[in-house]
């Protein structure tokens, strides 16, 4: 219900009410001001992208805040990076009002990042910054999402760099005796960081050779179901691993000093200062890079795609492809073999049949 009305002091107040019943009210000094005001209002409501002008006020920062505290019912690791990625984003905007961002301001801000960060990083801020906006419109504090695939930069598909046997086996040479295994299981196993932090002895069964994870550090659950699928490995690395057990082992696989679990910080901190002895790998070269040399073990071996999609634990094949199928084998001289070979037979048919028919009748098969 809307209504404009003339106060004594000659004001037109202009009201109306929102879905809820609560009244809104502005005065004009002219009368066509307050339709005009009137008529943008109640087309927002009609239109459903009305907010409520105190909610309006709210700022980059207050929201994300908001946000996150309902975002905390996920994993540890899930909100950790959000936190993350939620900090870049109140550090751009943070006392700006969530309605005064423009397309052209994310635009602008993703240029910013591009020129310090990875291609894949900057795309995961803007995925992150549009998730909490598009949570804004959902709960009424935001009319409309600025972030949309206009503004949003290219993933980035730079192939990974695949280490060396040689490299592989540097890395574990000069690394301490105590980190060596987690190298292994990354390398070998294809275990990501977490994961191998959090593995248990009792996750290991080295009379069967298999790996079985549960749980990534510190007790987290894995993210999938799929990470939970059980990985084959050699006799060769199960008494590499036994051997590491008899050590340095408790109640983990990897333990510090003290015989407790050891941190991802304290594995990963290692790695970089054995990465850096190593001739060849490049400074960007990450732990996790280390399944990277697992999968091209498995595609070098001739196991096809969905063999390896199962032992790097993926989703789907599709993931599989993207990130692994510039290793897979050129299919193109494969592909000329098959057809060349039902060319083939089909030509040898024809010349039987026309020696046959020389001797007599005879009938094409």
């Amino acid at each position: 219900m809307a209504s404009i009305a003339k106060r004594a002091d000659g004001q037109w107040r202009a009201r109306y009410r929102d879905a809820a019943g609560k009244e809104h009210a502005r005065h004009f000094g002219r009368r066509v001001d307050a339709q005009r005001w009137l008529d943008q209002e109640t087309a927002k409501m009609q239109t459903g992208s009305w907010v409520d002008p105190r909610t309006a006020k709210t700022t980059v920062e207050e929201w994300c805040t908001r946000w996150l505290d309902g975002y905390r019912t996920r994993k540890t690791s899930t909100v950790r990076m959000a936190e993350v990625h939620v900090a870049k984003i109140i550090a751009a905007f943070g006392p700006r009002r969530l309605d005064s961002l423009r397309p052209s301001d994310i635009k602008s801000w993703l240029v910013q990042l591009q020129a310090a960060h990875a291609a894949s990083y900057v795309y995961a801020i803007h995925a992150r910054l549009a998730q909490v906006l598009a949570d804004a419109v959902h709960d009424g504090v935001l009319a409309r999402n600025p972030c949309s695939r206009r503004t949003a930069p290219r993933m980035g598909s730079q192939r990974p760099y695949v280490a060396t046997t040689e490299q592989i086996w540097a890395l574990h040479d000069v690394m301490g005796e105590r980190y060596r295994a987690g190298l292994l299981l990354a390398s070998f196993a294809g275990l990501r960081l977490a994961e191998v932090c959090g593995l248990r002895v009792s996750d290991v069964d080295f009379m069967r050779g298999i790996v079985s994870p549960e749980i990534q550090y510190p007790t987290d659950p894995l993210k999938t179901e799929m990470s939970r699928t059980p990985i084959p490995i050699p006799a060769s690395l199960a008494l590499s691993l036994s051997a590491h057990l008899a050590e340095f082992s408790t109640t983990w696989i990897m333990c510090d000093e003290s015989g407790q679990q050891m941190g991802p910080w304290q594995l990963q901190r290692e790695f970089r200062k054995a990465r850096a002895k190593v001739r060849g790998l490049p400074d960007g070269f990450r732990f996790h890079d280390l399944r990277h040399y697992y999968a091209s073990l498995l595609i070098a071996s001739g196991l096809d795609v969905k063999v390896v999609q199962t032992r790097l634990r993926h989703a789907s094949a599709n993931t599989t492809l993207n990130v692994y199928g510039h290793m897979f084998p050129d299919s193109d001289d494969s592909t000329r073999a098959a057809i060349d070979a039902v060319m083939t037979a089909r030509a040898e048919n024809l010349a039987d049949f026309l020696r046959t028919r020389e001797g007599g009748d005879a009938r094409f098969p």
